[in-house]
């Protein structure tokens, strides 16, 4: 054992960055604007939720955190990358390559968890509000977001705790940031039980949720047939946003999946950008249907646009 840890690699090497010349510096202001955007519009929605009092309520809060998750992501995983672009090696340490590859998936792990946790709340607002504000107290809140970020934690904390103790007999990665399945597949030893059981955890925290989601929107549906037309109309204001959300979440993982499970032979710029989905089109996305379908949130944002033009006329 003791010589298969002498050849763990201390750095590994991503294969899949080229020369493309001039052309790079066009990929990196790409890149780099849409880091700004992502940080821009999940930042208006953070700050309008946390500096105004009437968004203080369940369904804002857990909104606010899942913004938060995108800033979470996003910074783990664009810095680093936005610097391989403009570089003309591309390694990375084995301690930062295991730093972002815990990021990444605890972002995707959370994601998944708040979102199941805001169907929850939909859930009791529309079929139960008559019993909402005694079930859905700010302590409840407080404990459904502990248990949206510690459960993830808990369960990947294990996974990552083997990986780093894998002697490991290659460091040459073919994507653009450091996964897991990508690690354990340079082990020195069999790893059929570590790839089954990681397969068998990340199915089950994708289908429990979504199952748990489609449950609780059927009932919501079977509900909101049996109600006014007004009342649908202002379940769907609320759930539309969330169904938009969960649905483009649950592509980007199948696509992520989709590539770590199965080997590439020849990774193209297709693939490449397909790896990426998850980590781009949700955090773009969420702030820009929630700002734009909620008219609370629009109301304030727009309030705070106003305060800025008063401030500074033009």
């Amino acid at each position: 054992m003791k010589s298969n840890n002498s050849l763990t690699p201390s750095y590994f090497q991503f294969t899949v960055f080229a020369d493309y010349g001039p052309l790079r510096y066009l990929f990196f202001s790409l890149s780099l604007l849409i880091y700004m955007t992502i940080i821009s519009a999940n930042l208006v929605i953070v700050l309008s939720v946390c500096l105004e009092n009437s968004l203080h309520q369940a369904m804002y809060i857990f909104i606010c955190s899942l913004c938060l998750n995108s800033l979470y992501g996003s910074t783990g995983f664009f810095p680093r990358f936005l610097m391989d672009l403009l570089s003309d090696t591309h390694f990375i340490s084995r301690p930062l390559c295991f730093t972002e590859m815990y990021i990444t998936n605890t972002y995707v792990a959370h994601e998944v968890s708040l979102l199941t946790v805001m169907a929850y709340d939909r859930y009791v607002a529309i079929c139960q509000p008559l019993h909402y504000h005694s079930k859905i107290k700010f302590r409840m809140v407080l404990l459904l977001l502990f248990l949206a970020v510690l459960h993830p934690v808990c369960i990947l904390g294990s996974f990552f705790y083997l990986a780093t103790t894998l002697p490991l007999c290659g460091n040459k990665l073919q994507r653009v940031f450091c996964n897991c399945w990508s690690i354990i597949s340079f082990s020195c030893v069999d790893t059929t039980v570590i790839n089954i059981a990681s397969q068998f955890v990340a199915v089950a925290s994708v289908f429990i949720p979504l199952s748990f989601v489609l449950y609780t929107y059927l009932r919501i549906l079977l509900v909101c047939r049996r109600s006014s037309s007004e009342f649908r109309g202002k379940a769907l204001q609320t759930c539309l946003p969330h169904i938009v959300t969960f649905g483009n979440y649950c592509i980007s993982l199948f696509c992520e999946f989709s590539l770590s499970w199965y080997k590439v032979d020849e990774v193209n710029t297709f693939s490449v950008v397909l790896s990426l989905e998850f980590l781009i089109i949700p955090p773009i996305i969420n702030p820009l249907v929630y700002g734009l379908n909620l008219p609370q949130i629009r109301t304030v944002i727009s309030g705070f646009l106003n305060v800025g033009k008063t401030l500074h006329p033009v």
